[in-house]
């Protein structure tokens, strides 16, 4: 194999510390792009590099992909902590059979979803369930504790608008076991939503059910029910181990009463392929080592210190789930009767005078509030509201032509789902539209006014939808629609996917098309080419193919694909 430079263990004479030395013209020009501190040698293709974890974590990096030929061997082995798995051999998963639930589950499985039971029942319960959204996990899970002989009492963690879809769905699937183990066929098991924050005691339930924000504030009370099961929905929330949630959860899995930990996502990856690793230390402690041995195997750190799964680990990081944790099927493979999911760019006019108007006044405000910043901390928010203001700006330069596209996918009479981002957005879209009678979804709704909005929709009392992207991405079934249209651009991907597979899933009959809308001469380019990095490194550990985004000659161009292409849209005059 090529080499293109030396690495090896010195005593600079400068600075008089044990250094690392890179010789190579190659080797030099890319470590003094990765390590600014690092500095010139006795010539200019010889670098040195202080000795941290940090400099060594970015050298092991670079030299993953560009190999170097290491001089000093022994002290590079010692230095460079390698992934140790766990001491115990993790229980591999056998082949999957179609299995039938227990006498106490109440419906009918697909064959996938029997091969998904026995999947938790091989995994005793502690396993990771993927399978893409609109699949059935919660079914899944609730066939799995009406089979399992110990599963109740359980605690469903989930998100806030998910709790009543969950008490709906227990009391659809799940029958009463009494006391002395008979089956009650018409009664459904007792069940609590646990609402108020403060504490008290709960009672006896079959299921506990809880938002991830409450979590937190009812850790003791919760942790005096003996519950023998932990369902996690919706478990990207655990994908931060410095929060509480986080914190809660672990605290619960590990309780001596808690037998099985299941973690239920159509998406648990967000932004960046470590954050496996904190909702896989809950479900199967150890499984992939300490964090630092996780990210000293499988990551790079990059310039803005975020570990990023290294493009060679992200097959192997796959396969380790596979075999130990996790299951997921995708739609294409499991529901040959699925029509198409089909992605469309749509570049659209906007307001470029309104726009480069705000533009202007949102950084001029940032850069006053850079100057009067007091903290790191200051700086921060600063930076992020004028983000937050340039992406609301982008919105509003977009609406009249918004507006445009969604009336005309109306005059075909069908029904149509509106995601945007900022509420300014949402109140100006609901006025336009308003000869449509739009029904909505939006933060801070009750739970029975978002209810009823969604019925109204699925019912076809509305023919049109507008929801917010992280109000209505999760807990709810708009299968009635076929047409998905992003007025805005969420930073996520699985955002995006989330919010299609409202659409996409089991009862849906047509083809679903979304059309993701791209401000000409806004900031969208960006966005798009951040969302493109972040969906390549989500789908090759998630899936062995990456998502293409394409389907045959009807999709011209989607999201996931726009980044070599943006670059060549017209500019505006100026």
């Amino acid at each position: 194999m090529k080499s293109f430079g030396t690495l090896e263990y010195v005593l600079d004479r400068y600075s008089q510390s044990w250094s690392w030395k890179i010789t190579g013209p190659r080797a030099v020009s890319m470590v003094s792009s990765l390590i600014p501190h690092s500095w010139y040698g006795d010539g200019p293709d010889e670098a040195i590099v202080p000795d941290n974890t940090q400099n060594i974590q970015q050298i092991k990096w670079m030299h993953d992909r560009y190999p170097l030929e290491i001089l000093s061997k022994s002290t590079w082995q010692r230095k460079t902590v390698k992934f140790r798995p766990p001491r115990e051999k993790p229980h591999r998963l056998e082949k999957l059979d179609r299995v039938r639930p227990g006498e106490q589950f109440r419906g009918k499985l697909l064959d996938f979803q029997k091969e998904g039971l026995d999947f938790l029942i091989k995994s005793s319960g502690n396993a990771l369930l993927v399978d893409e959204m609109g699949l059935g996990k919660t079914v899944q899970t609730l066939a799995y504790l009406s089979s399992e002989r110990q599963a109740l009492p359980a605690l469903v963690v989930a998100p806030l608008v998910t709790l009543h879809n969950w008490q709906r769905e227990i009391e659809r699937f799940v029958k009463k076991k009494s006391k002395n183990g008979r089956i009650l066929e018409d009664q459904p098991p007792s069940s609590v939503m646990i609402r108020r924050g403060r504490g008290g005691k709960i009672g006896e339930y079959d299921f506990y059910i809880i938002n991830y924000e409450l979590l937190d504030k009812r850790l003791d009370d919760l942790s005096e029910l003996n519950i023998k099961s932990l369902v996690c929905d919706e478990v990207q929330n655990l994908r931060s181990k410095s929060t509480k949630k986080y914190a809660a959860v672990k605290k619960l899995a590990e309780l001596d009463s808690i037998r099985q930990r299941v973690g239920l996502s159509g998406t648990p990856i967000y932004n960046r392929g470590s954050e496996i690793w904190p909702i896989v230390d809950i479900l199967k402690p150890g499984l992939l080592g300490s964090y630092s041995e996780f990210c000293e195997y499988f990551c790079y750190v990059n310039e803005k210190g975020k570990a990023i799964v290294l493009e060679g680990k992200r097959e192997s990081l796959r396969r380790e789930l596979q075999k130990h944790v996790m299951l997921r099927r995708k739609k294409s493979d499991v529901l040959k009767e699925l029509k198409d999911k089909v992605r469309y760019k749509e570049v659209i006019d906007s307001d470029t005078d309104y726009y480069l108007k705000e533009l202007d006044r949102i950084w001029k405000k940032l850069e006053e509030e850079q100057k009067s910043a007091e903290s790191g901390f200051d700086r921060s928010a600063s930076l992020q509201r004028a983000i937050q203001s340039e992406r609301q700006a982008a919105g509003a330069a977009k609406i009249p032509h918004i507006i445009n596209f969604v009336r005309n996918i109306m005059e075909i009479e069908e029904s149509v789902v509106v995601f945007c981002h900022h509420k300014a957005i949402h109140k100006i879209l609901h006025g336009v539209l308003s000869e449509f009678s739009p029904v909505s979804i939006i933060g801070g709704q009750s739970d029975r006014s978002r209810q009823d909005q969604i019925d109204s929709f699925q019912e076809g009392r509305s023919k049109l939808m507008i929801a917010g992207l992280r109000a209505g991405n999760v807990g709810i079934n708009l299968s009635r629609a076929r047409y998905v249209i992003f007025a805005e651009l969420d930073w996520s991907p699985a955002i995006h996917r989330q919010a299609e597979d409202r659409l996409h899933r089991i009862g849906q009959k047509n083809t679903v098309f979304a059309y993701y809308l791209i401000g000409n001469g806004t900031l969208d380019e960006h966005v798009a080419n951040i969302l493109v990095d972040k969906s390549y490194e989500i789908d090759s550990i998630m899936d062995e193919t990456a998502d293409s985004y394409e389907n045959k000659e009807k999709a011209e161009m989607i999201l996931a694909q726009i980044r070599d292409r943006l670059s060549s849209l017209p500019r505006p005059a100026a």
